[in-house]
C-alpha cells in the first residue's frame, strides 16, 4: 500500500509567524509555489496554510495573520494516497500539511498523486468521471473579460473559443503575464527586490499575476483574449484514460486539459483534482 510518506514533499519550504504577504510572495516567486505552510517561532508546529488563492482573496492584506487559513486540512503520514485523494476531493483542498506528532514534516498536493493514477486507471475513460465546471470564453473578449472571469468563477484557466464554437486556444495566468507591463520599480519596492543579491527571474512572477493585477499592480492591455492565448493546447478526449491524461498533466506541468470531440468543439475541462478522485473511489 502506498502512503502519503512515500509521495509527499519532505521538509517542505515554509513561512514564519508573524509575517507578512512579501515574506511569502518571495518564496512563492523563488521557488515556484502556490502554497506554503506557516509555522511557529520553533520551525515544527503548523500553525496555518496560505495560499495563492488566499492571497488573491484578500489583496489588500499585508500581515499573514490576516491572510492565511488558521485550521488548514491535514493529514498524516501513514494515511494511504486513497485517503488523501478522498480528503482533497471532499474539501477541494490543494495543499494537505502533513502532519507527525503535532510536527509539520511534509506536504502533498494532487501533482503528488499522478503518477499513482497512471499506476491504476489505465482502462478507466475521462467520461466516467465527475468533472469540474467548465467556463470558456470567446477569443474575441476583452482581456479585461477574462480577467472578470477568472476572478468571479474561481478556475485557474479558460478554454479559448472561436465565433464557430471551437476550441482554438487556451488562457492561464501564465499566457496573460507575457504580454502585461509590470512597473519593475513598484515591484522591487513591494517586495523587496531589485538588490545585488536577488536573482529573481522574471518568468517566476507569474504565479502571483492576479494579486498583482487586483491591487492595480499592472497596466492590462487593450486586447482581445485571442493575442494573449495559447494557441493550439494539448487537449483529450471523453474516451481518453484518465491514466494518460494523468501522465499528460504530470510530464507537462499542467493542472488543467481541454476536453474535445472529434470536431474539436470543447466538451469539458479536466483538472487535476478531477483526476485524483479515482483514487477516492
Amino acid at each position: 500500500m502506498t502512503v502519503v510518506r512515500d509521495v509527499m514533499t519532505h521538509k517542505p519550504i515554509v513561512s514564519t509567524l508573524p509575517g507578512t504577504r512579501t515574506d511569502v510572495l518571495k518564496l512563492m516567486v523563488k521557488h515556484n509555489l502556490t502554497g506554503v505552510p506557516l509555522v511557529k517561532r520553533d520551525g515544527k508546529r503548523l500553525a496555518g496554510l496560505v495560499t495563492r488563492r488566499d492571497i488573491l482573496n484578500s489583496p489588500e492584506e499585508e500581515q499573514l495573520v490576516l491572510i492565511m487559513q488558521r485550521d488548514p486540512v491535514c493529514i498524516s503520514s501513514d494515511a494511504s494516497v486513497e485517503d488523501a485523494a478522498k480528503l482533497m476531493s471532499e474539501t477541494m483542498a490543494t495543499h494537505l500539511p502533513v502532519i507527525e506528532d503535532e510536527r509539520l514534516i511534509g506536504i502533498i498536493t494532487p501533482t503528488d498523486l499522478l503518477y499513482e493514477v497512471e499506476k491504476r486507471a489505465s482502462n478507466i475513460p475521462i467520461e466516467e468521471l465527475v468533472l469540474s465546471p467548465c467556463v470558456p470564453i470567446y477569443s474575441e473578449a476583452p482581456l479585461m473579460v477574462a480577467f472578470t472571469t477568472f476572478r468571479v468563477t474561481n478556475v485557474d484557466a479558460l478554454p479559448v473559443l472561436d465565433a464557430a464554437g471551437q476550441l482554438n486556444g487556451i488562457l492561464t495566468d501564465r499566457d496573460i503575464f507575457n504580454k502585461f507591463h509590470i512597473h519593475e520599480s513598484v515591484l522591487e519596492q513591494d517586495m523587496g527586490l531589485g538588490g545585488e543579491d536577488d536573482n529573481w527571474s522574471w518568468e517566476n512572477y507569474r504565479n502571483i499575476l492576479r494579486m498583482w493585477y487586483q491591487v492595480s499592480k499592472i497596466d492590462v492591455p487593450m486586447v482581445p483574449v485571442s493575442r494573449i492565448m495559447t494557441d493550439s493546447p494539448v487537449t483529450v478526449f471523453k474516451r481518453t484514460s484518465v491514466s494518460d491524461a494523468a501522465r499528460t498533466m504530470r510530464r507537462n506541468d499542467f493542472g488543467q486539459l481541454p476536453v474535445v470531440d472529434s470536431r474539436n468543439m470543447l466538451t469539458a475541462m479536466l483538472y487535476d483534482l478531477d483526476i485524483i478522485s479515482i483514487l477516492a473511489d
